[in-house]
C-alpha cells in the first residue's frame, strides 16, 4: 500500500505536465529573442569601410537654413531646430518627380516635402532635447488615425520660411561589408519570430502585457469618438425636443 502511494505521489498530471511544456517553449523563445537581439546589435555595429572611389547614385534634397535668417543672431538658434526636424529625399533625377494618374494617363508631378512632425513621445522625451525656447515655435496639432480611431496629437514647426529647399549630389563614400552568416541566422529569427503565435508570446512574457498596443477606451474624449461624429443634433437642441414633450 506504500508503495502504492509512493507510485502515485511521483506521477504528474496532465496539468502539470501541460505547464512544464509551455514553460519550457516560453524559454526557447526568450533565448531566441536574446539572440535577436545579440545579432542585430552585432549587425548594426559593423564599421563602415571607405570607398577607394566614391560615386554618385542620384541625388538629395533637404533643408536648410536661409542665408538672411542666418546672418542674423538667430540663426545658429534655428540651425539646432533644423536638426531635428530635418527631412531627406532622395531621387534619381534633379527634378524629384514621381508618377500620378490623370485622366487616365499617367503624368509626372512633383514631390512634396515637408519639414518633420514631432509626435507627442519624442516631445515629452528628453532625449530629443527640445528647450523650453524651442517649444515655442511649435503648433500643437491633431490628427485622425483610422487603425487606432481617435486623434493623434502632433507638433508643427510654425515658421517654415525661416528655412529653404536645397539639392546636392548624393554621393557614396563608405560601404558596410555583408556577413552572410550573420544575414541568414537574422532572416531565420526574424522569420520565427515574426509568427502570429509567437508574438503573442512575446507580447505576453517579455513585455508584460498580451495587447500593448491597444489601449483603454475612455481617455478618448466623447466628442472625438467615431461613434458620435456622424451625430447632426446636439446635446441643447436634444434636451429642448425632450422638453417640447
Amino acid at each position: 500500500m506504500e508503495n502504492d502511494n509512493l507510485l502515485f505521489s511521483r506521477l504528474r498530471s496532465v496539468r502539470s505536465r501541460k505547464r512544464t511544456i509551455r514553460k519550457d517553449v516560453e524559454k526557447q523563445i526568450r533565448k531566441k529573442y536574446q539572440l535577436s537581439d545579440e545579432l542585430w546589435d552585432i549587425r548594426r555595429n559593423t564599421p563602415w569601410i571607405p570607398l577607394d572611389k566614391p560615386y554618385q547614385r542620384g541625388f538629395v534634397r533637404f533643408f536648410a537654413v536661409r542665408e538672411d535668417v542666418m546672418r542674423s543672431k538667430d540663426g545658429d538658434f534655428f540651425e539646432e531646430i533644423l536638426k531635428k526636424i530635418n527631412t531627406y529625399m532622395y531621387s534619381e533625377s534633379r527634378q524629384f518627380l514621381k508618377k500620378k494618374r490623370k485622366f487616365g494617363r499617367r503624368i509626372y508631378v512633383a514631390k512634396e516635402q515637408k519639414l518633420k512632425q514631432i509626435s507627442s513621445y519624442s516631445w515629452n522625451d528628453p532625449k530629443f532635447g527640445l528647450t523650453p525656447r524651442e517649444r515655442q515655435y511649435f503648433l500643437k496639432q491633431e490628427e485622425y488615425c483610422s487603425g487606432r480611431k481617435t486623434y493623434v496629437p502632433y507638433y508643427e514647426f510654425t515658421e517654415s520660411w525661416r528655412f529653404i529647399l536645397r539639392t546636392r549630389p548624393n554621393m557614396i563614400t563608405h560601404y558596410k561589408p555583408v556577413n552572410f552568416e550573420l544575414e541568414k541566422e537574422c532572416a531565420e529569427l526574424d522569420d520565427y519570430l515574426g509568427q502570429y503565435k509567437i508574438v503573442g508570446i512575446i507580447h505576453k512574457t517579455i513585455y508584460g502585457r498580451s495587447y500593448p498596443w491597444k489601449r483603454k477606451r475612455e481617455d478618448i474624449p466623447l466628442i472625438k469618438s467615431r461613434k458620435y461624429v456622424t451625430c447632426t443634433m446636439s446635446a441643447t437642441e436634444i434636451a429642448e425636443s425632450l422638453q417640447d414633450l
